[in-house]
């Protein structure tokens, strides 16, 4: 990774994002946005400094934004070194998964009677298709994630939104250090669109019998990939600042 100076003068592009008043949710939601990029990857310790500096915004307001990014499991304080963000331990990955599906086949579960609204579902399917199509494994990572948030939403619940963001963001910290995102996300491009055709059949059964078997084979995969960059055998993080 680069510099400090060199991450804050690309941060300095989402001060218009913060609008007039400089809270320190807007600092949070932005930061959020920048770590599920990969932008801040594991590992990389945030500065005060430059990163305040880039957004125009106060110490308070930014430690505040961190203390926020702190409780949702983002970032980690360390005594007398400052603020990372998180590195997950490989229990972490498979507690993830864990939830995800305790989550997940909850809301297809419970799912009234079809036809169910599915276009933002439909969108990230061919989202995913078409970063697949570009050779863009970041970008098909990327649709996936939006596959499920949409996915979760079609429960219409404020509060299992929120969660699963968390859970998602939570995630993607270890998409970031597994080597070959390829071998990770391709498999899912077609068991997305069989969720998606099942649901659209108004087989909500079925559905959530792909969904489980898919969120088992992705945690098992997932793990194993993760326990292997984590333990030296990929890039894993690397100390960075910004």
């Amino acid at each position: 990774m680069g510099g400090s100076e060199g991450r804050a003068d690309e941060l300095a592009g989402d001060r218009a994002l913060l609008g007039r008043t400089s809270t320190a949710e807007r600092v949070a939601d932005i930061l959020r946005t920048r770590i599920a990029e990969g932008f801040f990857p594991p590992g990389a310790r945030l500065s005060e400094e430059s990163i305040g500096g880039a957004l125009g915004v106060s110490r308070n307001t930014l430690r505040e934004a961190f203390r926020l990014l702190t409780h949702e499991r983002l970032l980690v304080h360390e005594l007398n070194r400052g603020v990372f963000v998180r590195v997950l331990a490989v229990a972490d990955v498979a507690d993830i998964y864990r939830t995800r599906r305790l989550v997940e086949c909850a809301v297809v579960r419970g799912l009234g009677r079809p036809p169910y609204a599915l276009d933002a579902l439909a969108a990230a399917v061919a989202e995913g298709e078409q970063a697949a199509r570009a050779d863009d494994w970041t970008g098909v990572s990327t649709a996936n994630i939006h596959f499920h948030t949409a996915l979760v939403a079609l429960a219409g619940s404020a509060r299992t939104d929120e969660l699963m963001r968390g859970v998602l963001a939570e995630l993607r910290l270890a998409f970031h250090v597994v080597a070959d995102p390829r071998v990770l996300h391709e498999p899912y491009l077609v068991r997305n669109r069989e969720i998606l055709d099942a649901l659209g059949e108004g087989e909500r059964a079925a559905a959530e019998r792909l969904l489980a078997r898919y969120l088992d084979d992705s945690r098992d995969r997932m793990v194993e990939a993760y326990a292997r960059s984590v333990d030296g055998d990929g890039p894993g993080p690397g100390p960075a600042e910004a």
